[in-house]
C-alpha cells in the first residue's frame, strides 16, 4: 500500500473515538436485541455518533458548521460501523450530504435551500436520505416512479407536488428529510409528509422502506440529476470501506474462536486446512483495504474506476469472510444468539447495494475500454 493510502494520525484518532463509542453503545448483543423491536435504528447512538463525534457533518464545510473532512475520514467511520453492524443511517445521510454539496454548485437559484439543509445536518437537527432504491448503481440512468405537478397557483417556481412510490429506500425510517429525484430534477420533501412503510429485509440492521407520495408538497433542489450520480458514487466508495470493516471483524472473531475451541484434544485452529483458509482470507482482506482506501481517495474518472474495482472486490470478500465466520464457528455459528448471522446478512445485502459486483464489472470494462463479450 502506498504512503498516500495509509491512515493519518487524525484518521486513527477518529477511528478510536468511533470504536470506543460503538463498544460502549452498540455491542452485538444490543444490536441483535434491537432488531427484534419495532425500532431497529438506534436514535441515541446516531445522536452520539452524528453530533457528539461529528460524523453527520464530516463532509460539510466548516463555514456551514461541519468538519470540512473528506471521504477518507468518512470511510474510516464506515469501517468501524461495519465491524459493529451498527444500526445507524450514516451511509444514507452521507449520500444525501454529497448530493446537497453538489446541488449548491448548480447555480439554479436553490443554493440557499441546500446550505440550510447542510447546516441542519451538521448540527444534528436533521437527518436526510435520498429516496431511491438502495440497489441503484451510480452509473445507471435513474427513471423514477414519482411524477411532478406544479404547485398552484405557481407563485413560486421552486414549489411543486409529488405523486408516486419509491421502493426499498435505505434509512427512510429515521430520516427527517427526503431528497426525491423526479422528472429529471431533485426535490426536497419533509419525511413527515410522505408515507414510509418498512418492508421485510434480510439485513435487519439496515431496514428498507417503501415511500409513497400523494400530492405531497416539495421544494425544487436541483434541475439535473448530476448531483445524484456524484452522491451514489461517493456512497459506493464508502460502502466498500464498510464491507472492509465487516470482513476484518469476521476474521478477528473467527481467529479468536478457533484458538480456543478444542476437538480431539487440540485447538481446531491448529488444523492445516483451517489455517490455509484463514491465511487466504487475510490476504484478500489486505487487498480489500488497499482498493477501499483508493476508492475513498481518488477523484474524477479515476474515482469511477477505483469505486468499480473496490465494489467488485470488497463485496466478494465481505461475503466470503462472513460465510467462513459462520462455518468455522460450527454449530454455534448457526444460532440466533451468535452475531455471525448479523455479519452474513449485512454482507449479503451490501453486496447488491449501490450496484451488484456484476454491474460494477461491466462498468469497469467500459471505463478502461475493454471490448464487450
Amino acid at each position: 500500500m502506498s504512503d498516500e493510502l495509509l491512515y493519518s494520525e487524525t484518521e486513527e484518532e477518529l477511528r478510536a473515538a468511533v470504536a470506543d463509542l460503538l463498544a460502549d453503545r452498540a455491542p452485538w448483543a444490543s444490536v441483535l436485541a434491537r432488531t427484534e423491536t419495532a425500532e431497529p435504528y438506534d436514535p441515541e447512538l446516531w445522536k452520539a455518533l452524528g453530533t457528539g463525534i461529528g460524523a453527520a457533518g464530516l463532509l460539510i464545510p466548516e463555514d456551514l458548521g461541519g468538519a470540512g473532512a473528506s471521504l477518507r475520514e468518512a470511510a474510516v467511520v464506515a469501517e468501524e460501523l461495519g465491524k459493529a453492524v451498527a444500526p445507524v443511517p450514516f451511509l444514507g445521510n452521507l449520500m444525501a450530504t454529497e448530493l446537497l454539496l453538489a446541488a449548491r454548485e448548480t447555480g439554479n437559484g436553490t443554493a440557499a435551500i441546500a446550505e440550510d439543509l447542510l447546516r441542519r445536518i451538521a448540527s444534528g437537527e436533521t437527518t436526510a436520505v435520498i429516496a431511491i432504491p438502495f440497489s441503484r448503481s451510480p452509473d445507471t440512468t435513474y427513471k423514477g416512479r414519482v411524477s411532478v405537478t406544479p404547485w398552484p397557483p405557481r407563485e413560486d417556481p421552486h414549489e411543486a407536488r409529488l405523486t408516486g412510490r419509491v421502493t426499498s429506500v435505505a434509512g427512510a425510517q429515521p430520516a427527517d428529510v427526503l431528497l426525491v429525484p423526479s422528472d429529471g430534477s431533485i426535490y426536497v420533501v419533509q419525511a413527515s409528509d410522505a408515507q414510509i412503510t418498512p418492508v421485510t429485509t434480510l439485513d435487519m440492521t439496515r431496514v428498507l422502506s417503501d415511500v409513497e407520495f400523494d400530492d405531497t408538497p416539495a421544494q425544487l433542489l436541483a434541475i439535473r440529476y448530476e448531483p445524484l450520480s456524484k452522491a451514489l458514487l461517493a456512497g459506493a466508495a464508502v460502502l466498500a470501506s464498510e464491507q472492509l470493516g465487516l470482513a476484518e471483524q469476521c476474521l478477528k472473531t473467527t481467529v479468536e474462536y478457533v484458538k480456543t475451541r478444542h476437538q480431539f484434544g487440540r485447538a481446531i485452529g491448529s488444523y492445516q486446512g483451517l489455517k490455509h483458509r484463514l491465511a487466504q482470507l487475510w490476504v484478500q482482506i489486505a487487498q480489500a483495504r488497499a482498493v477501499a482506501r483508493y476508492a475513498a481517495s481518488a477523484t474524477g474518472k479515476e474515482q469511477e474506476i477505483a469505486v468499480a474495482v473496490a465494489q467488485v472486490h470488497c463485496s466478494a470478500v465481505a461475503v466470503q469472510a462472513a460465510e467462513e465466520c459462520v462455518q468455522m464457528h460450527g454449530g454455534i455459528g448457526f444460532t440466533w444468539e451468535h452475531p455471525a448471522h448479523l455479519y452474513l446478512k449485512r454482507a449479503k445485502s451490501a453486496s447488491i447495494a449501490l450496484g451488484s459486483p456484476a454491474r460494477h464489472r461491466r462498468r469497469l470494462a467500459e471505463l478502461v475500454e475493454l471490448p464487450a463479450g
